[in-house]
């Protein structure tokens, strides 16, 4: 009966026949972060930080106090440690041109990054060194450790669940690792943060991204944690209007972190409707998130069990939200093709993640993945269309 309340609460299962099974590309939102969005575009639409009038205070207040709800989320204990962002691929840029640049010699990343953890690496140009894989995928520790003693002026820089196969690394016990060769560590919580409830202190993380549609909220905004000692060794990045203090011909003396990375004109409702989805998150719980998603990933698995030739390329049981396979003989583009005509909608290709597949030898995957709205009978859908589409395929 939870569940079904839950459910209940996202209108786009009101509204819509379809199957959806894409949650780790992109989540739907809950009424609540429509509501909080609307009522802002409706009923106090103002610019923050600028204005003394009544709309403008009450914009503002708005706005930092879902800075407030993220570090509440992130148990950040100083709310200028929370940075708002367009998202995660922005953070990590922001982090690679405002402190990587001019404090590491190299980055160390995993085998499983989102081309969002490769490219801004390369763009400041800093050579990667590239943690190798044990079997399903998991890191090799002891190859880390190795990349670390040999490159005392590195940064390392983490996903900490895979997009493309749903791994969750043991982020605590890498950042701890990272930090006796004295290396700064930026996690990219990207997948994770909506199954697994996370804690900057308790991880250790000295930067850490989080993404505003992956939480139930919306598109277009995203957190970016910067651990306080760190500021006094950040630069400004994407300066203007809202990210001074004062300003003249000669020079300009910038506020401070977190002002200093939110120049010009934010996306006011996108991060109230970004604080809604936090709290609702947090109102479900992550006992009861975590609960839900084990029992439809395993129920899946059951069921994926009944066909012939399923190929997985980690550990399936591993598997945080998503689950990633082929099927031999079929090109998962077009077992994509034939579910999304059957109304079902998983995602299929490489998930930005294409050095990943490059690794293993294929292309790309098929990959559902789950919310906490996805019931049994999505996963029932799925694998009947799944089975009618392999039947059609293979003649």
């Amino acid at each position: 009966m939870q569940h079904e309340k839950i459910r209940g609460d996202f209108e786009f299962f009101s509204h819509s026949d379809l199957i959806y099974l894409d949650s780790a590309s992109t989540a739907q939102k809950p009424r609540v972060v429509l509501e909080a969005m609307e009522e802002y575009n409706t009923h106090y639409c103002a610019n923050i930080h600028r204005s003394a009038h009544g709309l403008g205070n009450k914009a503002t207040s708005a706005y930092e106090s879902a800075r407030k709800t993220v570090a509440s989320f992130l148990h950040v204990k100083d709310v200028s440690e929370v940075v708002f962002t367009k998202g995660v691929t922005e953070g990590i840029n922001l982090v690679a041109h405002s402190f990587v640049r001019e404090h590491a010699q190299c980055v160390i990343i995993s085998s499983l990054e989102h081309h969002s953890n490769i490219l801004p690496w390369q763009q400041v140009k800093k050579p990667l060194h590239v943690i190798k894989t044990k079997e399903n995928l998991e890191p090799d520790l002891e190859h880390f450790e190795a990349l670390l003693a040999q490159n005392p002026s590195a940064f390392v820089s983490l996903i900490h669940t895979s997009n493309a196969f749903g791994i969750t690394h043991p982020m605590k016990e890498m950042i701890a690792l990272a930090h006796q060769y004295g290396a700064k560590v930026l996690v990219d919580a990207a997948q994770s943060a909506a199954h697994l409830p996370l804690s900057v202190d308790e991880l250790g993380a000295d930067f850490l991204v989080i993404s505003g549609h992956k939480l139930y909220g919306p598109t277009g905004v995203g957190a970016l944690y910067i651990k306080k000692e760190l500021h006094p060794f950040c630069s400004p990045y994407q300066v203007g209007g809202g990210a001074i203090a004062q300003v003249f011909f000669e020079h300009t003396e910038y506020l401070p972190i977190p002002y200093m990375y939110e120049s010009g004109t934010p996306n006011i409702a996108g991060v109230i409707g970004f604080g809604a989805a936090l709290e609702y998150v947090q109102n479900v719980g992550f006992t009861t998130i975590k609960e839900h998603e084990k029992n439809i990933i395993s129920y899946a698995l059951k069921r994926l069990g009944e066909i012939e030739d399923v190929v997985f390329y980690a550990k399936p049981s591993s598997s945080q939200s998503s689950i990633s396979f082929n099927i031999l003989g079929i090109h998962h583009h077009d077992l994509g093709i034939l579910l999304d005509k059957q109304k079902v909608q998983v995602r299929v290709g490489h998930h930005c993640a294409q050095p990943t597949m490059r690794l293993l030898g294929i292309e790309g995957t098929v990959r559902l993945s789950i919310g906490i709205y996805t019931n049994q009978a999505d996963i029932d859908g799925f694998i009947k269309a799944l089975k009618r589409a392999i039947s059609m395929l293979k003649g």
